[in-house]
C-alpha cells in the first residue's frame, strides 16, 4: 500500500483526502475483487493528479471525462459503478477555494500579464497562420501562371523552329 499522505495546505487539501478515501475503500474492498481495487486506485489517483494540477493523460478540466481518462477508465464506471468517487470528486472540485483568491498581488498581476501575453502570442500566431495560407494561394496561382506561361513559350518557339527551316527567298539577292 502507499503510504499516508498528510493534508498539505491550500489546493492540495482535496487531494490529500482524495488519497485517503481512496486508502480507505481499497481496503476496505480486501483482496476480494482485486478490479474493483485497482480501479478505486486509479480514480482516486487521478482525483489526486486533477486537483493538484498535474494531469497526466488528460486536458486537466475538473470534469468527470477528464478524472475517467485520467484513471484509464470508462466514464460509465465513475457515473454507475463507483458513484460514490464521482460524488467526492465532485464534491472536492466544489469545495476548492479559487486559486486567485489564494493567491497574492504580485502572483495575481504576474498571472494576468501572462494571459495577456499569451493572447498577444495567440493573435500573432493566428495572424501568421493567415499570412502563410495567403502566401500558399499566391504561390499556387503563380505556379499556374508559370506553367502556362511556359506551355505558350513552348508554342512560340516551335513556331518560331517551323518559320526557320523554311529559306526566306525575298531576302535572297542574286548576283549579276
Amino acid at each position: 500500500m502507499n503510504p499516508p499522505v498528510t493534508a498539505a495546505p491550500g489546493t492540495r487539501d482535496g487531494a490529500a483526502l482524495a488519497q485517503l478515501v481512496g486508502d480507505a475503500l481499497t481496503r476496505a474492498h480486501g483482496h476480494a475483487d482485486t478490479q474493483d481495487a485497482a480501479e478505486i486506485r486509479a480514480i482516486t489517483d487521478a482525483m489526486v493528479r486533477l486537483l493538484i494540477g498535474a494531469p497526466l493523460h488528460s486536458d486537466g478540466k475538473l470534469t468527470i471525462v477528464s478524472l475517467a481518462t485520467e484513471a484509464g477508465l470508462r466514464r460509465n464506471k465513475l457515473t454507475h459503478k463507483h458513484t460514490g468517487l464521482k460524488d467526492l470528486f465532485y464534491a472536492l472540485v466544489k469545495a476548492r477555494t479559487p486559486v486567485q483568491e489564494a493567491l497574492p498581488d504580485s502572483v495575481r498581476a504576474r498571472a494576468a500579464k501572462y494571459q495577456q501575453d499569451l493572447a498577444r502570442v495567440r493573435a500573432e500566431r493566428d495572424d501568421l497562420r493567415g499570412q502563410t495560407q495567403l502566401l500558399a494561394r499566391i504561390v499556387h496561382v503563380l505556379e499556374i501562371e508559370n506553367s502556362k506561361l511556359q506551355e505558350t513559350n513552348a508554342a512560340l518557339e516551335e513556331q518560331v523552329a517551323v518559320k526557320s527551316s523554311v529559306p526566306d527567298l525575298t531576302r535572297r539577292r542574286r548576283r549579276p
